[in-house]
């Protein structure tokens, strides 16, 4: 006895368009950093040229990297932020 086979057969489904919706990015501001922050850029930058810099040039330019990159980066906070108002 053979068994019958049943045909399917496929359903189509209609695919709806899709529509791209672009956000705008926000504006970019920059976020206020603490005195200390520009501090600690400083005296680890100093530290690390004067003690770890002749020990170890490799890890002596990575801390240098490090601390130049905070300096620069609380100088762009300190020059971006908006004036307090007067009263």
């Amino acid at each position: 006895m053979a068994k019958k086979v049943r045909s399917v057969k496929k359903r189509t489904v209609k695919k709806r368009p899709v529509k791209k919706v672009l956000k705008k990015a926000p504006k970019w501001h920059a976020v206020h950093l603490k005195g200390s922050f520009m501090l600690m850029a400083i005296v680890g930058f100093l530290v690390t040229a004067y003690l770890i810099f002749p020990e170890n040039t490799t890890w002596g330019m990575a801390f240098l990297l490090v601390f130049g990159a905070m300096f620069v980066a609380s100088i762009i906070s300190m020059t971006k932020e908006p004036l307090p108002e007067e009263k």
